[in-house]
């Protein structure tokens, strides 16, 4: 590996295409990378779906936003790809070597391309590589900095809201039937794999015992297109006092309005998804549901807690079970409840928000929204 901690690039490209959570977890990265550079212009390239979460974001300048419907035929994917590396990038830092990602990187030409350690295929496209290490993710992203004199201190990610978002949500919220003030507990009960979805019934369970022990609040699930189904059963297993205290949104909403809600609620109850860090992004205290996943995606903070069953298999990591998802199925709500009441009590009776993100001008936002 050469020396890089000398170096002063004008320009900077971050590949971080997707997950959501991934493109969320990337944030400390970006901002660590303007503080060491803040001459440098920032690039950063991700999914089109992604891309709201870095919207209004101060440390990043350009936004490539890849829209995979559109690149087609393939003449049309490799030309686009051709205009994104070709903006004279000194350097170019790929969290992910994706195939969309690899086209970029090569092409770029940049005299330091840096990436992690890299299968033997792909070791000729990066000019330097940092192993892997095992941490929180977004600090094990900012891990991949150091060569270039940049430590992290598991700072936290951040999605950067406008106020006009904010009360716009506060809005609709009130809208739905919100009482003033009213202390609001999202629920994010959804998620494409089976070995990472705690049983909506649970929830609903979950969600009853919470509303005997604290009357006065309300609960807002959370989901996406595809996923109002599984809302509907949670609603349908609840009681008839945790449903009347429900403000349920009829529309998916966008990502960063799903943001603005988390960010007005006292507490995030859900799976091992993008939601979960939104929470931590935008400073609301987290309670998450574990089934396959590991704990290198907690945020290292007492606001941030985990609850799993314990079994010797997990965390396994994987989508299949031969078990069928027992370490879901039988973690009951009420060995979540305590952690959950915990952390929305002290939440309660700090009266702010854990670690709060920073809030922008409507102008910022609006330079990235359409």
């Amino acid at each position: 590996m050469s020396d890089l901690a000398s170096l002063h690039p004008a320009r900077i490209l971050v590949c971080q295409l997707r997950q959501i959570g991934d493109v969320i977890l990337a944030t400390p990265a970006i901002e660590l990378l303007k503080r060491r550079f803040p001459a440098a212009a920032l690039h950063v390239v991700t999914e089109k779906k992604c891309a709201p979460v870095l919207y209004g974001n101060p440390h990043i300048d350009t936004i490539w936003e890849l829209d995979k419907a559109a690149l087609s035929p393939f003449h049309r994917e490799l030309a686009w790809y051709w205009n994104v590396a070709r903006q004279h990038f000194d350097l170019v830092i790929d969290f992910q070597q994706l195939p969309r990602c690899r086209w970029i990187v090569g092409f770029s030409g940049a005299p330091v391309r840096l990436s992690f350690t890299a299968p033997w295929y792909n070791r000729l496209l990066y000019t330097d590589m940092v192993p892997l290490r095992h941490a929180y993710s977004a600090s094990h992203k900012a891990s991949l900095l150091e060569p270039l004199g940049i430590e992290c201190h598991n700072e936290p990610p951040r999605i950067y809201l406008a106020e006009s978002e904010r009360l716009e949500i506060r809005k609709h919220l009130a809208q739905l039937g919100r009482v003033p003030g009213q202390p609001i507990v999202t629920l994010g009960v959804t998620h494409k794999d089976n070995a990472r979805r705690w049983p909506a019934e649970h929830y609903a369970r979950l969600a009853d015992a919470m509303i005997k022990a604290e009357p006065g609040i309300a609960f807002l699930p959370l989901w996406g297109p595809g996923e109002k189904d599984t809302v509907d059963r949670l609603i349908a297993a609840m009681s008839p006092a945790a449903r009347a205290a429900t403000l349920l949104v009829q529309y998916a909403p966008t990502l960063r309005r799903m943001a603005a809600c988390i960010a007005e609620a006292c507490l995030h109850i859900g799976n091992c998804s993008a939601p979960r860090h939104m929470a931590v992004a935008v400073g609301t205290p987290s309670c998450i549901v574990l089934g396959a996943s590991n704990d290198t995606w907690t945020y290292p903070s007492p606001w941030h807690q985990t609850v799993r069953l314990g079994l010797p298999c997990q965390p396994c990591r994987g989508d299949n079970c031969q078990k069928n998802f027992q370490c879901l199925r039988e973690l009951q709500p009420e060995a979540v409840l305590d952690t959950a009441l915990d952390l929305l009590r002290r939440r309660l009776a700090s009266g702010h928000a854990c670690s709060p993100a920073a809030l922008l001008d409507d102008s910022a936002v609006q330079a990235y929204t359409k």
